[in-house]
């Protein structure tokens, strides 16, 4: 259990258990930069940020922080941090560039590279093997929707685990693939840019059964020891007013954003209001005997990814929307309150809610929070200090919610600060900052925020002053 030491004369510590994983997270895209070197392919991101209009100001990843090749250098930083994990991806591509076929050896050696610097740092690898990259071959023969393109992605989990071997401690199959499906698929913001509702829904399922077949791939390949985990990004859901028409809307989203990934991968099913509110899309007949087994197969931890709650109501029109059939019966009023530079809420309640609901529904599952932070207005001043005390008090809000989650039972394991480094945020391009490490783009100098003292300060006390 965790406790907070109130001693006479003392500040109160909100101390977190022992051997709490306090980490990190990136991305391979957002960071890693040498787009077409030692064989790697494009992937759907490249294809979508090289589109003209898709990306803010034209940015790409071609170079984005040049983690290929400062990756020593970055894992120097989090030694100093003292985090304890490390959460990457592997970016399919790289390793795999056709994504079918055999590894690319120069793009394996890398992530055995960063891998065995890590150990040598004394800092867990926990690997993600599909953080939205998918190869654009794989895109162009049908992408998600697709049910090849789960069996393929087995095909790479297999490949990836058994060149990385037992250096991996935890690997994650998908990352936050409501992102992928519907922000991909449904309203086009992210890649591949499609806007077809129908496509969206079958690639949720195609993810959710390619999540299972990789499970299987991992369970055969990795170390015996590893544990096998999968992140979502679960919407904290709240209607606006008690009224029935308000709780219905909050019914859909919570269906579209939450119980169309959690209830095939616990439960075995789908969710049958989902599938009556969708019903004018598709019949769900690409569901076939034996892929809810499949998806279910069983994982040793819970990711979850959280900033901000969605906030619902009934009516609206949004247009294009990432929420198939929800469009005139869901509308998203906009919370009051403190806001991120993403013109998101500042709302740790959100997380609290969110964890302690998955420990009532998911008893005997383990829950890592693999993603949580805040994109601020960084910079430099002229002594070279980056003071970012909005950053500060966003994560002081938010791990006081994850205690407060674990003092009322919740089975939460770690948390991992989104993110390592300032890098490309997808659509938004360079514009927004979520890092705690700021980087120069045109010199690529790292320089550590204040946050990340921080952070490190949380780190080597295993808990915080509230």
């Amino acid at each position: 259990m965790t406790d907070v030491d109130a001693r006479p004369g003392t500040t109160p510590l909100l101390r977190f258990p022992h051997g709490f994983r306090w980490g990190t997270a990136t991305a391979a895209y957002q960071i890693e930069g040498a787009a077409t070197e030692d064989g790697r392919t494009p992937s759907i991101w490249d294809t979508f940020s090289h589109t003209p209009g898709k990306v803010r100001n034209g940015d790409t990843g071609d170079v984005a922080a040049d983690h290929y090749h400062r990756m020593r250098e970055d894992v120097a930083l989090m030694k100093r941090l003292g985090v304890s994990d490390y959460r990457f991806s592997v970016s399919w591509p790289r390793v795999q560039p056709t994504g079918s076929g055999p590894g690319s050896p120069q793009g394996l050696d890398f992530y055995r590279r960063l891998t065995d610097t890590l150990l040598d740092a004394g800092i867990r690898p926990v690997a993600t093997l599909y953080h939205w990259d998918l190869p654009q071959e794989l895109e162009d023969a049908g992408g998600w929707p697709r049910r090849e393109t789960a069996e393929r992605f087995a095909e790479y989990a297999s490949l990836t685990a058994g060149a990385l071997g037992d250096r991996v401690a935890t690997w994650t199959t998908l990352n936050e693939p409501w992102c992928a499906a519907f922000l991909g698929y449904a309203s086009g913001e992210h890649a591949p840019g499609r806007t077809d509702p129908a496509a969206a829904l079958r690639a949720a399922h195609h993810l959710n059964l390619a999540h299972g077949r990789a499970v299987q791939a991992l369970r055969a390949s990795a170390a015996p020891s590893a544990e096998v985990s999968l992140t979502l990004n679960l919407h904290a859901v709240r209607p606006l007013t008690d009224s029935a028409a308000d709780r219905d809307a909050a019914r859909r989203i919570d269906a579209l954003g939450n119980r169309v990934f959690l209830d095939p991968v616990f439960h075995a099913r789908l969710p049958q209001d989902l599938v009556r509110d969708t019903a004018a899309l598709t019949d769900w007949s690409f569901v076939r005997d034996g892929d809810l087994r499949t998806a279910s197969a069983p994982i040793d931890s819970l990711g979850v990814n959280y900033y901000a709650p969605t906030l619902v109501a009934a009516g609206g029109h949004p247009t294009p929307s990432p929420w198939p059939a929800a469009g005139g019966h869901v509308g998203f009023p906009r919370l009051p309150g403190h806001r991120t530079a993403m013109d998101w809420p500042v709302d740790a309640e959100g997380l609290y809610g969110l964890l302690t609901a998955l420990h009532e529904e998911l008893p005997g599952v383990p829950l890592l929070v693999t993603e949580n932070g805040a994109a601020y207005d960084d910079y430099a001043d002229p002594a070279g200090r980056v003071r970012d005390p909005e950053r500060i008090a966003y994560l002081r809000a938010h791990l006081a919610a994850v205690h407060r989650a674990i003092e009322r039972g919740a089975d939460v394991r770690g948390y991992f600060l989104w993110s390592l480094l300032d890098n490309f945020e997808w659509a938004h391009g360079y514009g927004k900052r979520f890092g705690i490490v700021h980087v120069d783009f045109a010199s690529q100098r790292r320089t550590p925020k204040d946050s990340a003292r921080w952070y490190a300060d949380v780190i080597a006390r295993g808990g915080f002053v509230q």
